[in-house]
């Protein structure tokens, strides 16, 4: 059991979070516990819910979090479900909710399931293995059209077309089955200077196809229009993200909860009646400091912002 795991932004979520010993919490990305640790931590009468989409992390969660089990609940399923998920627990309101975005740390460090371009794996990518979408299915049936949009909107991939054209070439003479046969294919459709850049080429291309086969993008707008509604008066709201797409929905669909009014401004009165559900904590993100991206590469492009329900 590797313990050396190092959760990102930990101080900066525990902050931010304004944990209170009596308090309901949700963190709704498990992982490795690492954050959910910090939290039961600091729980004397309180409970927090533990949400993941894989089976593994729930698995290895008593031992992660031995010792605190007493104070934590442990649930499976998406956290776009997050009402569903919930409401059989009868909570008078939660004061406060984790999202961690994106691939958690145990699915990329274990090669098998098909998330990494560095090691070569049956291509899968289901953060969740009951899902039936796979990275083989995207691949190999998806049109062109589709995986040049997916590579372009999702991986901001600049040679997108080049390589959606080049899947589809080579999934006619074969269909293609493993992670470093997919590699290979996009650095076939790469020029040579792409080759040369400091960021594996197969990176941002490996991302687009993870954010599709887990619709990753549509389940953060969806969790965070759930959310908001769920919390207590006071409850804090901690989303971190990992690229400019997540960050994006974080910031438009928080500043869409803390604005008041939406009547035209030559309005004489407000008609609308609209008033802000929650207080920006953080107008610019917090980032990791020179320590910790020392400590943890991974922490390089994590941004967290903060909401507080009024």
């Amino acid at each position: 059991m590797e313990f050396t795991h190092k959760p990102v932004l930990l101080a900066e979520c525990v902050e931010g979070l304004n944990i209170r010993p009596g308090g309901v919490y949700v963190d709704g990305t498990l992982g490795r516990a690492g954050h959910s640790r910090a939290i039961a931590e600091r729980l004397t009468t309180g409970r927090l819910i533990c949400i993941d989409r894989d089976q593994a992390a729930l698995a290895a969660a008593p031992v992660r979090l031995e010792g605190l089990m007493d104070h934590v609940t442990l649930l499976h399923g998406n956290f776009a479900d997050l009402e569903t998920l919930l409401s059989p627990l009868h909570l008078p309101g939660v004061d406060g909710m984790l999202f961690d975005l994106g691939v958690s740390s145990p699915q990329l460090d274990d090669a098998s399931r098909g998330f990494s371009y560095l090691s070569d794996a049956p291509l899968d990518m289901r953060m969740d293995r009951d899902d039936t979408l796979t990275a083989r299915t995207v691949v190999n049936e998806w049109p062109q059209e589709e995986l040049r949009r997916i590579l372009s909107q999702y991986g901001e991939e600049r040679y997108a077309p080049a390589i959606a054209a080049a899947i589809v070439r080579a999934r006619g003479r074969a269909s293609i089955e493993t992670t470093l046969e997919l590699v290979d294919i996009i650095k076939s459709a790469m020029p040579p200077q792409a080759l040369r850049e400091k960021q594996h080429p197969a990176k941002r291309s490996f991302q687009a196809i993870r954010i599709a086969v887990n619709d990753e993008l549509t389940a953060v707008e969806r969790v965070l229009r759930q959310a908001v509604p769920l919390l207590n008066p006071g409850g804090r709201l901690c989303v971190i993200s990992f690229h400019s797409l997540e960050d994006r929905i974080v910031k438009n669909t928080l500043a869409e909860f803390a604005r008041g009014c939406t009547c035209p401004p030559d309005f004489p009165v407000c008609v609308c009646g609209k008033k802000p559900q929650v207080r920006l904590v953080n107008r610019k993100p917090i980032i990791s400091g020179p320590q910790e991206l020392e400590e943890n590469p991974r922490a390089r492009s994590a941004k967290l912002r903060v909401a507080e329900k009024l």
